[in-house]
């Protein structure tokens, strides 16, 4: 079992929502923290919540920013990405401008900051890596362009470096949630199954840290039923469409 105390996490898109939450407890457990996001003045508030906290705002979408940020951290036992960009978009309502941003903080932020992070941990050979992923990863859904397929791909991500990095001493494990109430979710016009607090959700993610498992998609049932998707075939899936 994984545990938090005395090692240091950079936690990014610490400042609302899941992150927030999130920040609370591994702070709790005794971690110390990096948080990351834009908002300068959240995460500041943020950090005056917490005992071992401190704040870098970063916007992942600017690689100078990134590399700035990763080189002046020192050595960091383990990382979580969180950031994340939603809005609710059909293919007949496409929106380029929002697309882009959700594929470049969902995914290709990840990148930018695996490729200064995880040279360093291969380095030590040791290191933690979290990826904070989505059920909507796992098969196309209406109203989600861009959101979906940035967490596929981030989900994709996870699996090739499971792989690549067996034997490494670097772990790296993919978290799914569900639906969770926050300000992003507060866009969607559907009734949202199973749909859970930060909180609720921080402490799902805590647990899945503290394991060396791959993979964790929460809630149960509602996980289930999304992974089932991916084994339908396409002439059940798309009937009638």
């Amino acid at each position: 079992m994984n545990e938090f105390s005395g090692k240091t996490y950079w936690l990014i898109g610490a400042s609302e929502g899941l992150g927030r939450a999130l920040a609370h407890d591994l702070d709790a457990a005794g971690a110390q923290l990096i948080l990351s996001a834009r908002n300068a003045e959240r995460l500041e508030s943020l950090a005056a919540e917490l005992t071992r906290a401190r704040a870098v705002p970063l916007d992942v979408t600017d690689l100078e920013a990134v590399r700035g940020a990763a080189a002046s951290l020192g050595d960091v036992d383990g990382i979580i990405y969180n950031a994340g960009a939603y809005e609710p978009m059909r293919s007949i309502e496409w929106g380029s401008a929002a697309a882009l941003t959700m594929c470049d903080v969902n995914f290709t932020g990840a990148v930018r900051v695996l490729g200064e992070t995880v040279p360093h941990f291969l380095k030590r050979g040791h290191g933690d890596i979290t990826l904070i992923g989505s059920l909507a990863g796992y098969r196309g859904l209406p109203a989600a362009i861009g959101y979906g397929a940035s967490k596929a791909a981030l989900i994709s991500l996870a699996e090739t470096m499971r792989h690549d990095l067996k034997d490494s001493g670097v772990i790296v494990r993919i978290v799914n949630p569900g639906f969770i109430k926050t300000r992003l979710t507060e866009k969607n016009e559907f009734k949202m199954p199973m749909l859970m607090t930060p909180e609720d959700a921080a402490k799902r993610v805590v647990k899945a840290m503290r394991s060396n498992r791959f993979r964790t998609d929460f809630p149960a049932p509602f996980s289930w039923l999304m992974r089932s998707l991916t084994f339908l075939p396409d002439f059940i899936l798309y009937r009638g469409k």
